[in-house]
């Protein structure tokens, strides 16, 4: 592996060096700086033509058999845990400075994100994605009723991934796709997370400078919506499509660029929500019981992730939604304290909540505004997007009412009781919902399972097919 190296101008200074191809880029030639908390770090000059590999280029992996490309990505998940992968430990080191998440939270995102690179999980991914996965491998055969014949393969794409500054798991699992479908990939990394894909692709360095999966990837920074860099890189020419997870704002910065030849598969704003029966409010031990579920749901990468829960429509009245608010709020300042994340909500939610607590005939709530957890309970979702260990409670008379709640942003809905769930799900997935777990269940998910409400490796390949005429 060739380091291409620049002296350090501060040594003080956080350095986020890139990945291309093969090759580390150090250097300080800019200066960033960090989403959430405004830390700085330093980055190279973007090479632009050590970037983009030329079209007339054969994607690396086009030939190298899946088997082989798993078996590579599994040893990598071994050497990811290692614990003489200084790589990883640099990474971790460098991202407690710039990411929102407590030291504890990164270590073990990191530990459970390596878990992904197994073989089971792979294989079940690619099977579940493609009804014949041998069009990753070669050009497969088909015939229609008419005679006519044809060949039709998955063929490489070329991929940009705006990766998201929430989850460094998502590193690990874009690195994984982004192999299996064999694709040339660059990775835009964000500011909260400018080290964890530098640091998975050294790893596969160290195993194999030389491996194809290795020279198909690079990693780099630059600041989301910077017109020089992003009118250069987000062309048809280059890239097929841009594979984008974020906010909002980083959704319709990319959509600007699209055009012909040139896609978007995206992994958009989401807000996931919990549904809880009235038989949860019969008894005090079933109250603390459901509560503790709904909270484990609520901090889900401490209330980071989209499968996270923001909003808990309750059925009952109101004497019995508090007392599920009050267990609610204990679980949450529990896992809160246990989580060593203790950040004050920002202050326009420290404005909204507080206003709230003056009107007790409207509103009730538990906790404070410091980040130790906090409950609201309301007749209607409130206009502030609940974080940082904040759940806003609905009371309705029926799930039924909560429905109307349901649109194309909401990700996960986690139910409870369980048997109830199959009357609400056709409902729940009209009005936009994507997926419906038991309440507890938001973080872990079955493999496989679309994504997003789609199959994300059949969007990422280019589909390609060579007719051959009819017999």
């Amino acid at each position: 592996m060739n380091e291409i190296t620049r002296p350090l101008a501060d040594e003080d200074l956080v350095s986020a060096p890139f990945f291309l191809r093969g090759e580390v880029l150090h250097g300080t030639d800019v200066i960033q700086k960090s989403r959430d908390l405004g830390v700085t770090f330093a980055t190279p000059q973007i090479p632009f033509d050590r970037v983009v590999p030329p079209r007339t280029e054969v994607p690396p992996l086009l030939n190298v058999p899946l088997a082989e490309i798993i078996d590579f990505l599994v040893e990598t998940g071994q050497r990811l845990l290692a614990s003489d992968n200084t790589h990883m430990q640099e990474c971790i080191e460098r991202m407690c400075r710039t990411h929102i998440l407590p030291r504890a939270v990164v270590e073990n995102t990191a530990r459970h994100a390596a878990a992904y690179l197994d073989k089971r999980v792979l294989m079940a991914e690619v099977e579940q994605n493609f009804p014949d996965p041998r069009a990753l491998d070669e050009w497969v055969p088909k015939e229609d009723f008419t005679g006519r014949r044809s060949f039709v393969r998955a063929f490489a794409p070329r991929l940009i991934h705006v990766l998201p500054g929430n989850s460094p798991g998502v590193a690990v699992k874009s690195v994984a796709q982004g192999a299996m479908v064999k694709g040339v990939n660059l990775f835009k990394m964000s500011s909260a997370d400018p080290f964890t894909m530098v640091a998975i692709l050294r790893t596969m360095a160290d195993i194999d400078a030389g491996h194809p999966i290795v020279r198909s990837m690079s990693a780099v920074y630059w600041r989301g919506g910077d017109d020089a860099t992003e009118r250069v890189l987000y062309r048809p020419q280059y890239f097929d499509k841009i594979v984008a997870w974020g906010g909002g704002d980083a959704i319709n910065n990319v959509i600007k660029y699209l055009g012909p030849g040139f896609q978007l598969v995206s992994f958009d704003p989401k807000t996931s929500i919990s549904m809880v029966g009235r038989e949860a409010l019969v008894d005090e031990a079933t109250i603390d019981h459901v509560a503790d579920l709904c909270s484990a749901d609520v901090m889900t990468l401490n209330q980071e992730a989209c499968v996270a829960s923001r909003f808990q429509f309750v059925e009952g009245d109101e004497e019995q939604v508090d007392r599920f608010c009050e267990r609610l709020h204990h679980h949450v300042a529990r896992r809160a304290a246990e989580s060593g994340d203790l950040r004050p909500l920002d202050m326009e939610m420290r404005e909204a909540v507080e206003s709230m607590m003056l009107m007790d005939d409207e509103f009730g709530v538990w906790g404070r505004t410091d980040g130790r957890g906090l409950v609201v309970r309301s007749d209607e979702p409130v206009d502030f997007h609940p974080i940082n260990k904040t759940a806003n409670v609905v009371r309705v008379d029926s799930l039924d009412d909560a429905v109307k709640w349901i649109n194309v942003a909401t990700q996960t809905v986690g139910f409870w009781p369980f048997d109830r769930m199959p009357v609400y799900r056709d409902r729940l997935a009209a009005g936009g919902a994507q997926r419906v777990v038991h309440l507890g269940e938001a973080g872990p998910s079955t493999i496989g399972n679309p994504h997003d409400a789609m199959y994300p490796l059949h969007r990422f390949v280019h589909w390609t097919a060579h007719e051959d005429g009819k017999r």
